[in-house]
């Protein structure tokens, strides 16, 4: 829906859900033409409680960058916990899975592995799309329940895609759809993992 305070966009994402259900046949799947407007920053900024010894974008090599990703969202977890428990509900679980099991999911389809689908009611690609987006929400939901912290959408998203390994590792996983055959891993490598204005924070 973008940034708040946007009636203008909103009210366009909206309409063209709503015309999907004059749609004769289903199932619908369609990706919004458009990225989100940026809005504006936030005032406060947000910084990663997990510290490393270099700059995320200094790791050297895939084992290094998992590695490292792997320690920043077990980093996370008691702030996760943390939100979960005061706002008495989570985002994070599209999936039905532990935190765990969706890291290790998406850092096997950064490794260009094959791992087994753990939601099989859904095909693989979509199981990955929605570990993906619990991932995200996990991220977001942990430094939203630190203090002082900013929560508007715009800050998120500059935190999370300039300052985590995690979104180094979507951008492996993005890489990887792009070597599948299908349309799903097709709309995952172009559009659904990253979104279009963060591909030249990687050189794309």
């Amino acid at each position: 829906m973008g940034a708040p305070g946007n009636p203008a966009f909103q009210k366009r994402v909206l309409r063209m859900a709503l015309e999907l259900l004059e749609r004769a046949h289903g199932p619908v799947l369609e990706d919004f033409p458009d990225d989100e407007p940026e809005g504006t920053a936030a005032e406060v900024p947000l910084a990663c409680p997990v510290s490393f010894a270099t700059s995320v974008d200094a790791l050297d090599g895939r084992s290094e960058l998992l590695n490292a990703f792997r320690a920043e969202a077990a980093g996370l977890r008691d702030w996760y916990e943390g939100a979960v428990q005061l706002r008495g509900r989570t985002t994070a679980d599209s999936t039905g899975l532990a935190p765990e099991a969706v890291i290790d999911f998406v850092a096997a389809f950064a490794q260009g592995e094959e791992p087994l689908n753990p939601v099989p009611s859904v095909p693989v690609g979509m199981a990955l799309k929605m570990a993906t987006e619990d991932l995200k929400a996990y991220y977001n939901e942990s430094v939203t329940a630190q203090p002082g912290r900013a929560t508007d959408v715009v800050g998120l998203e500059e935190w999370f895609w300039t300052e985590t390994a995690a979104a180094r590792v979507l951008n492996e996983v993005r890489k990887h759809c792009l070597t599948r055959e299908g349309a799903l891993f097709e709309q995952l490598g172009h559009t659904w993992l990253v979104p279009r204005r963060q591909l030249p924070r990687f050189g794309e």
